[in-house]
């Protein structure tokens, strides 16, 4: 016999599963010491006949609590815990009832993962009239570092022409991002109207915003946790770090020396929701790759004539493009929509909302305390912690109601 299971301890767990089970064997004792016949009910089924326990409605939540809650049922759903009870006891709407109380159980709202879709519709980004009006930007890392110190990889991707700029570099702090945006995208580009990025430190601090004021962009930010509001390059990242690891030395690490000829490859490649290729968007024209042979050329009158080509071409493509984004857009959201629960929370609901980044498997995959709703602008709310009062920014995605059991 071990400490834990010395006869002090066993009388405790005795005394616990005694009075767990007390609502049950108090049901039982009313039923045996009561002759009369009307807390009975008959069921019929397969030439049998089974006398059941008839429950009153005072006595429904103890049972449950037994039949689910206790830790002999194991929290489990509500067909096992329906076919646990419908063979000893009835009352009216008993697989209802069960259905609201398991619902209605906190710890299982704090710990089921739903196998259903997530909530919430697709909100696809409207895109811009030409380039470098929108452009998003992240980080993809780390990777091992470099013998040129390089760990991270800074990307920005045109939201019109998916013409997309990278940058290898040693970290990702403010200072790295404010400079490798300078001077790899705005010195070569010019200023976009707009950047999007998530809220990490690096994108999200007082120098990011002094540049953003200084040099006359609007640095707006995606919903922590909700990479589709910036998923265009979201799927660049996670389309050519698989072609750089194929093209690596991996015994000389030098994955940033294929970084620019991986990016060039993409811009040069016909792109499935434009149809045409980054670069073609961008310059008007195909590049010449080295696979090509002889070099067109075409003859102009004037100079200038070369410009109004240029000028009808650009003009005729973009518009091609952007009717092309958009019915792709569309598409998309069709799909992504389809039979996807889109609920709609009002001011001072309680939700619970999910916590990322948890490395423990029996750690709740929802926040512990319930959370009210302060603001809300659906698909995104504003919580607020009901015990440590912390404001917490949330997507739809990312929130579940608490239900509340209706029975007394």
């Amino acid at each position: 016999m071990t400490n834990d299971d010395s006869p002090s301890n066993l009388n405790e767990d005795t005394k616990t599963i005694e009075k767990t089970m007390q609502p049950v064997l108090t049901i039982q004792a009313q039923h045996i010491s009561t002759p009369n016949e009307s807390l009975m009910i008959m069921r019929e089924g397969c030439n049998t006949k089974k006398k059941l326990i008839y429950l009153p409605s005072s006595l429904i939540n103890d049972l449950l609590q037994v039949y689910h809650s206790d830790p002999l049922s194991g929290h489990f759903g509500v067909q096992r815990t329906y076919l646990k009870i419908k063979n000893k006891y009835w009352w009216p709407n008993m697989k209802q009832s069960i259905t609201q109380y398991i619902q209605s159980c906190l710890p299982c709202q704090q710990y089921n993962i739903s196998r259903s879709k997530k909530p919430g519709r697709l909100q696809p980004i409207p895109p811009p009239e030409g380039p470098f009006q929108l452009i998003g930007m992240d980080y993809c890392g780390p990777f091992k570092q470099t013998p040129r110190g390089n760990q991270y990889v800074l990307c920005l991707t045109d939201y019109f022409t998916r013409w997309v700029v990278a940058a290898a570099v040693p970290d990702c702090s403010a200072q790295t991002t404010a400079e490798a945006l300078f001077n790899e995208y705005i010195c070569k580009y010019g200023v976009p109207a707009v950047i999007l990025s998530d809220q990490g430190t690096h994108f999200h601090n007082q120098l990011m915003e002094a540049m953003s004021k200084l040099v006359g962009y609007n640095h707006i930010y995606s919903t922590t946790y909700h990479p589709q509001s910036n998923g265009m390059i979201e799927r660049f990242n996670a389309t050519f770090v698989p072609q750089i690891a194929k093209l690596q030395d991996k015994e000389n690490n030098n994955w940033d020396e294929f970084l620019l000829p991986v990016v060039f490859a993409y811009n040069t490649g016909t792109h499935s929701t434009t149809n045409y290729s980054p670069f073609q968007l961008l310059f008007g024209r195909e590049p010449r790759l080295p696979t090509d042979g002889q070099i067109y050329s075409f003859t102009f009158r004037k100079p200038n004539d070369y410009y109004e080509q240029l000028k009808k071409s650009m003009k005729l493509i973009h518009g091609y493009a952007r009717g092309n984004i958009i019915r792709k857009q569309h598409q998309y959201k069709t799909q992504y929509d389809k039979r996807r629960p889109d609920p709609h929370y009002a001011i001072n609901d309680r939700v619970l909302i999910r916590r990322h980044g948890i490395k423990n498997k029996l750690e709740p995959k929802f926040s512990i305390t319930p959370q009210i709703i302060i603001r809300a602008q659906h698909p995104v709310y504003v919580v607020r912690d009901e015990i440590t009062q912390i404001e917490t920014q949330v997507h739809i995605n990312d929130i579940r109601p608490i239900y509340v059991s209706k029975l007394n």
